[in-house]
């Protein structure tokens, strides 16, 4: 198993992805939205490496989860802090996807805030696995470890990515 990744390297390449799909779209003023913990700290990074005056919005999906019945409150939830997102053009913004189910919740949540005029999904890893049919637009790295291996992003400085085995349920 590949544990070697270079997380500025990734993060490189989801910045230039973020810009070519500025200048596409016309986009000169994006809402970076992250998707708690990990996606905030990615938010962070790509608002200062692109040089955007607006702070990134954040979402805390936990109880937009369709497991949350299951699985119970996260014990370090934190509250969604949102600018106006109505027409805006929203880049939502998560470590890494799998299932599709938490970039689900997040699009739930942020609906409740308002009416975006578009969103689009960046990822630093997207894995294969999905439940639903969701599928980021921009995505630095491709990979599948296998289902035994989890992909962990650790920060928020440093940041850093790390494949680990996945905790027996």
């Amino acid at each position: 198993m590949d544990n070697n990744y270079n997380i500025d390297a990734l993060l490189d390449t989801l910045e230039q992805q973020v810009r070519d799909w500025m200048q596409a779209r016309g986009i000169a003023d994006p809402l970076l939205v992250g998707i708690h913990t990990a996606g905030v700290w990615i938010a962070e990074h790509l608002q200062q490496r692109l040089q955007l005056a607006e702070e990134p919005g954040s979402l805390s999906v936990t109880f937009y989860r369709d497991d949350f019945s299951r699985v119970g409150l996260h014990p370090q939830s934190k509250p969604s802090l949102l600018p106006d997102v109505n027409n805006r053009h929203v880049l939502l913004i998560d470590d890494v996807i799998y299932t599709g189910r938490t970039l689900r919740g997040a699009m739930n949540e942020l609906f409740d805030f308002g009416r975006p005029a578009s969103i689009t999904v960046a990822v630093l890893v997207a894995r294969q696995g999905r439940e639903l049919p969701i599928e980021p637009q921009l995505a630095a790295l491709h990979a599948e470890p296998g289902a035994q291996w989890h992909i962990e992003v650790t920060g928020p400085q440093p940041l850093a990515l790390a494949v680990v085995p996945r905790a027996a349920p």
